[in-house]
């Protein structure tokens, strides 16, 4: 955040100002919805949601093999 200026801003200033919070606002959104888009990070990378799925597998077949026991 900017820091309340000491001196007065002209109108063009203010608006120069606005401009560039609203260009920031915008792309932290931005980064926001990416971030909460699970579907499309999945599609991005799918290599965590691999290992995972390896992971539930292979617990899958350990326990089967230590109930046969």
């Amino acid at each position: 955040m900017s820091e309340t200026p000491t001196t007065q801003q002209t109108p063009e200033e203010l608006r120069r100002e606005i401009e560039r919070t609203r260009r920031e606002l915008g792309e932290t959104v931005d980064a926001l919805s990416h971030k909460a888009d699970v579907k499309q990070r999945v599609s991005d990378n799918p290599m965590p949601l691999v290992a995972v799925a390896g992971g539930v597998v292979a617990m899958w077949l350990l326990l089967r093999i230590v109930r046969r026991r």
